[in-house]
């Protein structure tokens, strides 16, 4: 998060319109390598949404499955990477309506090959090695949801303002300001860190 002050924003879909058709003709193959593309940034975003990591893998596997459940949804020409954001946001807005963890079954999630593991070390884990970014992540995590959202997709996830606007259901300008203020937040919440 060092950089959010000038961020290199790419909007960046590596899904090749070859791999949704596979996908929306049931291809088991293309969700395996569907999963292998996206877990990772998935786990990202949804352990800076929730600054639990075992949380974020449980919303992830959700995600998951109701991306495959919900793939006749999804409108050819398309980016796919806001679409299963917009998924993500909805499964964690949900998971928060509930006050419990949803019910979601880990096995069911397994028995379909919808299993999100992740290969390199926790978000958690790496956090703890370093002060600054768990610093950086309990400052976060003291912003609305909605502004602390739009600074993920923006400054982590390098989402364009057109593409936050869709995931969060907004106008471009609403997810500018949310960005813009979102960050003048965090660099408050970051400074009574300091001085506290």
């Amino acid at each position: 998060m060092s950089d959010v002050s000038s961020p290199e924003a790419a909007s960046y879909d590596p899904t090749p319109t070859s791999v949704m058709h596979r996908l929306k003709a049931g291809d088991e193959t293309a969700w395996f390598e569907l999963i292998q593309a996206y877990q990772d940034r998935m786990l990202s975003y949804l352990y800076r949404l929730e600054g639990n990591y075992e949380d974020a893998l449980d919303l992830a596997q959700e995600v998951f499955f109701r991306a495959w459940k919900g793939i006749h949804t999804f409108r050819d020409g398309e980016n796919f990477l806001p679409w299963l954001y917009s998924i993500a946001r909805n499964t964690q807005i949900e998971k928060h309506r509930r006050k419990q963890h949803p019910q979601f079954s880990l096995d069911e999630a397994g028995e379909s090959g919808f299993e999100v593991t992740s290969h390199h070390e926790s978000p958690q884990r790496a956090a703890e090695r370093t002060q600054e970014a768990d610093r950086v992540q309990q400052a976060l995590l003291t912003l609305p949801s909605d502004y602390r959202e739009a600074i993920v997709l923006r400054f982590v996830e390098e989402l364009s303002y057109e593409e936050i606007a869709q995931v969060q259901g907004v106008a471009v300008g609403t997810a500018k300001s949310r960005v813009f203020r979102g960050k003048e937040m965090l660099a408050q919440a970051l400074r009574g860190r300091i001085d506290g």
